[in-house]
């Protein structure tokens, strides 16, 4: 038999084999106990896919002897120590003497209290420690001597003692036993992987032996990209817009002014969604220019837009009596990091009222924009920092708020979602205001999935908009039907840096149409 030596040199497959020849089973314990299992495991599954034989996977815990328990097995126990030092002193010993004979305090500590229970030792005349038998049975450590020979013990209320003396620990033993396969042989055929035009000319075809195919074999991993799920409802969402014939906002603009943000939407300087709890604002610039015209083709009033909106909030106009407060300019002009979208829909709806159609009047319009907007809110389970916006648009004439409940039905049931309840709801730039419901199968209830209603008066006809167009506007998140749609439960799973990449590449296509 090869030395363990010799088979981690040179070919363990071809040394099983040669075992095998002898004996049939062989237990990998006993014919090589120094191979590594997992060294011997890659042999094993070599031969076995030839049949040249079958094996059995042995998994068994075994105690391991402890660094003190080899001390132990190699000079005897702590008491057994003390014992015998107090034996070869006829007078007895004094604590530090019986140290200074032993050679190590922990040894006396420990072994001390064990002898002492044991009846080994006893208290002689001045407190001297004294030999109390002629003879001790040291079981201890012969039962660490049996451990470590045989790496087991008949007793398992033994094992469960020593373990709480904290000298030996459990440890998982892996070892197989070996038989013959209907394919064995002591020589290891090469077998040919191709079949080559050198062996079809020769005939060689016909002795060779050929690897199986493995049909269950996966391919290489090739690390490709993969979109997020937030990208996946997205898209779907941008392809539903698109087919219902609207136009896609530009929606690069983070950073607004309060007045795009807040007061062009009517809502007053004093509202609470204002607030430093709320908002994001900016520290350096504070503040930005009063609104005007980026482009040469924007033929937007921005000087009499402004003052609409002033005149709007202090004093009332269009029929409205305001909000009656001091307008400040200053609070218009802070910088944000914008808390919606409807400020990018704001701004394209005033350009809009610049542009003139073939009756002179704006034209009918449909936008919408899916970007991410900011709030200051507490993080957890349902709410980030920071998330995304899906909102559209629609200005034209003769809208009601019977064909806004309509729309909203026919554009719910392009995702798949059916059966809508409406609310009545305040926002301060809607007049009628809803929030939307529908039934969630999963959760057994109703659900809020959007809001909606049609901007206001004094919105719309401070930008210059005619008094009979009516603009809808509805908007939801894009993290809440993706968290519906994947089954995520905590929102900082699907967004942020504790998002796990695997689920990334293994999410599947999104239909919002067969959620």
């Amino acid at each position: 038999m090869a030395t363990s030596q010799e088979v981690q040199q040179g070919d363990l497959p071809s040394e099983v084999l040669q075992a095998l020849s002898q004996n049939d089973p062989i237990l990998s314990a006993t014919t090589f106990p120094s191979i590594r299992a997992t060294e011997l495991k890659g042999a094993l599954d070599r031969l076995a896919s030839r049949s040249m034989i079958t094996y059995e996977t042995i998994d068994k815990e075994e105690p391991v002897l402890e660094p003190e328990a080899l001390e132990i097995a190699a000079n005897g126990s702590h008491e057994a120590r003390v014992f015998e030092a107090l034996k070869q002193a006829m007078d007895g010993l004094t604590v530090s003497e019986l140290e200074a004979a032993v050679g190590d305090k922990n040894v006396v500590k420990v072994g001390q209290g064990k002898a002492f229970k044991s009846k080994w030792i006893a208290k002689g005349k001045e407190g001297r420690l004294i030999a109390s038998t002629d003879s001790i049975q040291d079981v201890t450590q012969q039962q660490l001597q049996v451990i470590q020979k045989t790496s087991s013990h008949p007793d398992p209320k033994v094992i469960t003692d020593l373990k709480k003396r904290k000298l030996v620990k459990m440890q998982k033993i892996t070892s197989f036993k070996i038989h013959k396969g209907p394919k064995f042989a002591l020589e290891i055929v090469k077998e040919e992987t191709d079949l080559t035009a050198d062996m079809l000319a020769s005939g060689a075809w016909k002795t060779a032996a050929f690897k199986p195919y493995n049909f269950k074999s996966l391919g290489a991993d090739q690390n490709a990209g993969a979109l997020h799920p937030l990208n996946k409802v997205r898209h779907e969402f941008r392809q539903i817009f698109f087919e219902m014939g609207f136009e896609e906002m530009p929606t690069n603009r983070y950073v607004e002014t309060g007045f795009w943000n807040f007061d062009a939407l009517f809502v007053p300087q004093q509202h609470p969604a204002r607030d430093l709890q709320d908002t994001f604002y900016i520290s350096d610039p504070k503040t930005a220019d009063k609104p005007h015209a980026e482009s040469q083709d924007d033929k937007g009033d921005y000087e009499s837009y402004w003052e609409n909106v002033q005149e709007v909030h202090q004093d009332g106009k269009y029929g409205s009596i305001g909000y009656r407060y001091p307008w400040a300019e200053d609070e218009s002009l802070r910088l944000v990091l914008r808390t919606h979208t409807t400020a990018i829909s704001t701004a394209m709806l005033h350009k809009l009222a610049s542009q003139k159609g073939p009756d002179g009047r704006p034209p009918p319009a449909r936008y919408f924009s899916i970007d991410r907007v900011f709030r200051n809110e507490t993080v957890d389970a349902t709410h980030l920092a920071e998330f995304h916006q899906v909102e559209g648009v629609i200005a034209d004439y003769g809208l009601s708020l019977g064909g806004l409940m309509e729309f909203m039905e026919i554009f719910f049931n392009k995702m798949g979602i059916e059966d809508l309840r409406f609310k009545p709801a305040y926002n301060p730039y809607t007049e009628p205001s809803m929030e939307i419901f529908s039934f969630h199968k999963g959760l057994n209830k109703l659900v809020e999935i959007g809001n909606s209603g049609m901007f206001r008066p004094e919105m719309l006809e401070s930008m210059g908009l005619p008094k009979d167009m009516r603009v809808f506007g509805w908007g939801l998140s894009l993290e809440r039907p993706t968290m519906i749609k994947y089954k995520v439960n905590n929102i900082r799973e699907l967004l942020g840096h504790k998002v796990d990449l695997s689920f990334i590449e293994r999410n599947p296509a999104v239909r919002l149409e067969k959620a």
